[in-house]
């Protein structure tokens, strides 16, 4: 299924597949939105799978609301693989000389 993207008061829906190959279209419909707007609510409960490519763009979207103080909230059981990337990304440990656990 190809992405279709709808959006009702700063709601936006998002359905069918995020992917390389699409990504022309989400990056098309989220560019500069925290210019127009000051929050944003994506509900990806219809997204039938997403890649690398799709999970770097809600990543970079992310980054942008917060260098730009703006909220971004992301709502639905959508795909398993975005809570996968989220949840996978935790604090790396490292050893220090004095055999001290420093967060990186």
């Amino acid at each position: 299924m190809d992405l279709q993207i709808t959006n009702y008061n700063n709601r936006f829906q998002i359905k069918g597949t995020l992917n390389k190959l699409n990504l022309k279209t989400f990056n098309a419909q989220f560019s500069n939105i925290f210019d127009k707007l000051d929050d944003i609510l994506l509900d990806i409960e219809q997204v039938s799978s997403i890649d690398r490519a799709g999970v770097m763009a809600l990543a970079k979207l992310h980054n942008e609301s917060i260098t730009k103080s703006k909220r971004l909230s992301i709502i639905g059981f959508g795909c398993k693989e975005l809570y996968q990337h989220f949840k996978s990304e935790e604090p790396k440990e490292t050893m220090v000389a004095s055999h001290t656990v420093v967060a990186a």
